[in-house]
């Protein structure tokens, strides 16, 4: 069982492959990641799974439904949720409102309980703050829930993104670049966010270029070059792969990572 194949998939711009005949399988209730250098293809990948993009060729399939191409709006009623590598969060709201704006798929938008206030409305609306208050906790971000996003610092609006992203309540959460502009703190709050988010049973596709992070926390990794397939596996096949060391590691990188993990 696959909570996410995508099958020789490929995107073309310009007569440029993007993506070029990319397979590769995510397990429910893992973490997996995405790695490669930088124009490797991870962010266009992201892209055509969530419906940004229209892939030329190839299929994406979510729990056994082909949805390639298929509207963002539509797939994230299916349960495939996302952040982005820049952050896009709403800096005219407060933290609270940024959260209930991903809960829009599951409230009651009918007109008419909103405008005359009913009773069940306002039930609703106070379960779904209270809910946004939870998950704003859940991340680390009590402190923040009535604060203007404007004001809140770097690594808190990284949070404040994956806390809107599970809003939804979805069964897989891609992360782009989750760690990208983060000190070793605010990584290593990341890093532990992420694990439980996983420990929840929500499957998480991660995009990351921190190697320690990555090293520590998937239970697989997929390495692309130039839009194509490298190698996959655990951490340990992957970094003692020849090829993903030649291509994207390199040496040092995993000399750094064998001194963090003591070996």
């Amino acid at each position: 069982m696959t909570a996410l194949a995508v099958e020789a998939l490929s995107k073309e711009f310009g007569g440029v492959h993007a993506v070029a005949d990319l397979s590769f399988a995510v397990t429910p209730g893992t973490i997996h990641s995405i790695i490669g250098p930088n124009g490797a293809g991870k962010t266009t990948l992201f892209n055509l799974i969530t419906g940004l993009y229209r892939p030329t060729a190839g299929r994406i399939v979510l729990d056994g439904e082909n949805v390639a191409g298929l509207a963002p709006y539509k797939l994230a009623a299916k349960g495939l949720s996302r952040t982005f590598q820049n952050l896009q969060i709403f800096f005219n709201m407060t933290a609270l409102e940024n959260v209930l704006v991903g809960m829009h798929l599951r409230l009651d938008r009918r007109l008419a309980p909103a405008v005359l206030r009913l009773a069940g409305a306002r039930r609703r609306e106070a379960q779904a703050r209270d809910e946004a208050a939870e998950l704003l906790r859940f991340v680390g971000l009590g402190d923040y829930v009535t604060a203007d996003s404007a004001s809140m610092p770097y690594g808190a609006l990284k949070r404040l993104e994956i806390a809107r992203a599970l809003a939804l309540r979805p069964r897989l959460l891609l992360l782009d670049e989750p760690a990208a502009g983060l000190n070793i703190n605010e990584t290593a709050e990341i890093d532990e966010l992420i694990r439980k988010i996983g420990e929840t049973g929500v499957t998480v596709v991660l995009v990351e270029h921190d190697m320690r992070l990555v090293m520590g926390i998937s239970d697989h990794i997929l390495v692309l070059d130039n839009g194509r397939k490298l190698g996959e596996g655990n951490a340990e096949q992957v970094r003692a792969d020849p090829k993903v060391i030649a291509a994207y590691l390199g040496a040092a990188a995993l000399g750094r990572n064998d001194a963090a993990k003591g070996g």
